[in-house]
């Protein structure tokens, strides 16, 4: 059977156009993937920073946290993505070390870390591996402008609160009244810690300390304890001015009529303490914690990470 010259001419040209334009596709969309991580982690990042980070008195401290605890994850992506993006095959090569690392760290096959991790980092090696960008310059633009306009965006609120926020210095008892609720709050020290500890470390402190909340007695004393979910709820405050909340129990939410902040008289915005433990159980092996921003969770009785403290209370 004779085939036309013109038919083998227009299918031998088709074919390299056709795997051409797979790779392209491969490398854009490995590209948009990337760039979209790398978005992700700077908003998530600088969020963070201003949430739970940017308490020390110094300004190079906390830059210094800024960038090697919240910002990392963006500046590793970044670096990846340009890497990828100017030599494929190394960043490939990459994307699978850090696959095999996640492997490893997770103790093997984890379906969780191999769903949502292991998987994922293959499969942009694969894209990078084969495929290719006609414009790295475009690329490269899109991979460090949009993370970083991502950053600037997310970044205005956070920056305005923390800049803006109330901080008397006093970090001694205060008694604060409003909303229904009039309390003693403990000073700085034993009833009122730098650090965390667990529900039931809290409670036992609380419970033996003395009446000026400076000292911790071998027997129960029983004039200060955890202040309710209700009662910090009540007693949160912004620039001075109660925040008007209101805890439901029944949903086990809170409301406020102004945002709270982490500001005096209740919390020191030189504390690494960004959430505080009540006294409302909500079970045998849970009870509430309150962040300085107002809102309640549940946790762990057992739970006592550095950032989740206590301010132990007592009536006036």
């Amino acid at each position: 059977m004779n085939v036309p010259t013109d038919s083998l001419s227009e299918h031998d040209s088709i074919g390299p156009s056709e795997s051409r334009n797979r790779r392209q596709l491969a490398g854009w969309l490995a590209v948009s993937l990337t760039t979209l991580i790398t978005c992700f982690w700077a908003g998530w990042g600088i969020i963070e920073n201003f949430h739970e980070g940017w308490y020390y008195e110094s300004w190079l401290a906390n830059t210094g946290l800024m960038f090697i605890q919240y910002l990392s994850p963006m500046l590793i992506f970044m670096g990846l993505t340009l890497i990828s993006i100017l030599w494929p095959r190394l960043g490939a090569g990459l994307y699978i070390a850090i696959a095999l690392i996640a492997l490893w760290f997770f103790n093997g096959f984890d379906d969780t870390a191999v769903f949502f991790i292991i998987m994922p980092l293959v499969g942009l090696a694969m894209l990078y591996w084969f495929g290719r960008i006609q414009s790295r310059r475009i690329a490269t633009c899109l991979a460090v402008g949009l993370p970083f306009l991502t950053l600037i965006v997310c970044s205005v609120e956070p920056i305005y609160r923390v800049s803006t926020r109330v901080f008397d210095g006093n970090l001694g008892a205060r008694d604060v009244q409003g909303n229904g609720v009039t309390l003693t709050w403990a000073p700085d020290g034993h009833g009122w810690p730098q650090s965390g500890m667990s529900w039931q470390e809290a409670q036992n402190v609380c419970s033996r300390l003395t009446e000026d909340g400076l000292t911790v007695t071998d027997e129960s004393q029983n004039l200060w304890r955890l202040p309710s979910a209700d009662e910090a709820v009540r007693s949160m405050a912004r620039h001075g001015e109660n925040s008007g909340g209101i805890w439901n129990m029944n949903s086990a939410e809170a409301s406020y009529q102004i945002k709270p902040d982490k500001e005096s008289p209740l919390w020191d915005v030189h504390s690494q303490v960004i959430y505080w433990w009540t006294a409302t159980e909500i079970d045998a092996n849970h009870a509430y914690i309150i962040a300085y921003d107002g809102q309640v969770w549940p946790r762990l009785k057992t739970f006592g990470p550095a950032y989740l403290g206590f301010r132990c209370v007592k009536q006036p």
